[in-house]
Order: structure tokens, then C-alpha cells, then sequence
């Protein structure tokens, strides 16, 4: 029978990246956007795990450990947060979550790892692993990626592992990478169809490299999606006059929405 992990997270990004992770991994996903839903499901649908983001709507993170620890219920709880601070994450702990992990820092696959650890369930075996990779570089016919449709360059790790499977779906090839320099390598070296550029990155940022690209000939007229957490009028004017098609502020847009500004740059080419 398969193990029952509830999600407590507001931020619908990253909860149905999770969801989907976990789902794909064979397990039962439940999902609640603020603390006093995710309390009523553990009471109720009694999960086996409960990934709990520390900043919540209703009950936060620690109200949602303390009415646990209030009811003596032992469910395992691995906190999920942007939050680091050891202070915080003392406090959690002596409130009985088993362990903690900070979103920037970590991949899904991580969460996952993290997961089978605390339900004592065998890990993905490195084969698996490479196996799994391998399929990853492959067309459906089987035949090797080589110019991919997109370069992906986006430092949040979740939100690139979900824009990557919703334009796979699509049937769209992928290149992703977290920094600017990697970006503008694959740039420079795969000609892609589109960029997918987030601005606040490791190194050169986003603004630079748009200007290195726009500059240079050979993929000055690659078009250019900028999707970024800035959205002040001078951060968008700059942007586009730096020769961004678009600007997309993340917190507008579902990835979904994302997509059908994709499609019609991608089906004019």
C-alpha cells in the first residue's frame, strides 16, 4: 500500500512541483494551502509524512507543530521553508519535526531522499539514477538531443524543474542553467529557439547577459522571454530595452500561463 504524504504550502509553484515529484515516485499526495486545512487532513486522513512550510496562511508552521505536539499526535513532519535561521530551526526541532530543509538549497530529488529516509524506505539506486538521466537526453525515438528548442536559465531550483517538465510536455527540448555564465554558454553554443531568462541570478545577471547576447551576431535575434520576481516600471523599461520580447513577473503567472506565452514564439519558428 502506498505511503500518504500531505503537503502543507501556500505557494502553488512549488506545491505542485512537490505533488508531482512525489506522485511520480509512486506515493498517495494530499495538499493544503494554510495550517488549519493541514491539521484537519492529518486528523483526518491520518498521512504517513507531512512536508510543512514554516510561513503559512491561518497557522504558520510552528502553531501547526505545536497543536501536534498539544494532541500528541506523532505523525512525522519534515518542515520545508525559505527560512534558515538556527534560532527557528532549534525551536522547530524541539517541537518534534523530524528535520528541516531550506527551499533555496535543495532540489527535488533532495526532498525526496529526505522523505524515504524518514519513512525508512530503500533509496533510488545510483543505476536507477543513470537510467533515469539517460532517458532524460533522449528524443522519444530515441535519437540525441542536439539543439534544443529552449535554454532554461533560472536559479530557483523547484521552479526549474517544473517549467522544464510542463515544456517537455509540450513536446519542447530543454536546456537548463542555474548562473549566468552557464546560460550564456548554452546560448553561444546551442542556438536555441528561445530563452527562458530569469534576472536575479549567481554571477552575471540576467540584465548582463541580455546585453552580452543583443550584442553578439550570430544570436542577437534568438528571442528572449524574461521571467523575474523584479517588476518595478524602470526594472521592465530596462529589460526591454536591453531587447527582452517580453516580461513576465513570476508571481503573475502560473506556469501554465507561461506556456501560451511560449507556444506562439515557438510555432512562428
Amino acid at each position: 500500500m502506498a505511503k500518504k504524504i500531505l503537503i502543507i504550502e501556500d505557494e502553488v509553484t512549488l506545491l505542485e512541483l512537490m505533488r508531482s515529484h512525489l506522485l511520480h515516485a509512486g506515493y498517495e499526495v494530499q495538499a493544503a494551502e494554510d495550517g488549519e486545512k493541514g491539521l484537519e487532513l492529518i486528523y483526518s486522513w491520518k498521512p504517513d509524512l507531512v512536508l510543512l512550510d514554516f510561513l503559512l496562511p491561518a497557522k504558520n508552521g510552528i502553531e501547526v507543530l505545536k497543536s501536534l505536539k498539544k494532541a500528541k499526535n506523532k505523525t512525522p513532519v519534515l518542515v520545508v521553508s525559505n527560512s534558515g535561521n538556527q534560532l527557528e530551526v532549534g525551536e522547530i526541532l524541539k517541537l518534534g519535526a523530524r528535520d528541516y530543509l531550506v527551499k533555496a538549497n535543495f532540489s527535488p530529488d533532495e526532498v525526496l531522499a529526505k522523505v524515504e529516509e524518514i519513512l525508512g524506505i530503500p533509496p533510488s539506486s545510483p543505476k536507477e539514477k543513470k537510467v533515469k538521466e539517460a532517458e532524460e537526453t533522449l528524443m522519444p525515438d530515441g535519437e540525441n538531443i542536439k539543439k534544443p528548442d529552449i535554454v532554461l536559465i533560472e536559479d530557483d531550483r523547484f521552479l526549474q524543474e517544473l517549467l522544464k517538465k510542463k515544456l517537455a510536455a509540450e513536446k519542447w527540448t530543454v536546456k537548463t542553467a542555474y548562473d549566468g555564465e552557464e546560460g550564456l554558454r548554452l546560448i553561444r553554443t546551442l542556438h536555441p529557439r528561445l530563452v527562458l531568462l530569469d534576472l536575479l541570478l549567481p554571477g552575471m545577471d540576467g540584465f548582463e547577459l541580455l546585453s552580452i547576447v543583443k550584442q553578439e551576431p550570430l544570436v542577437k535575434d534568438i528571442p528572449v522571454l524574461v521571467l523575474s520576481n523584479l517588476g518595478q516600471r524602470e526594472e521592465i523599461n530596462r529589460a526591454m530595452e536591453l531587447g527582452a520580447m517580453d516580461f513576465l513577473i513570476k508571481a503573475n503567472f502560473a506556469p501554465d500561463e507561461i506556456l501560451k506565452k511560449v507556444k506562439p514564439i515557438l510555432e512562428k519558428k
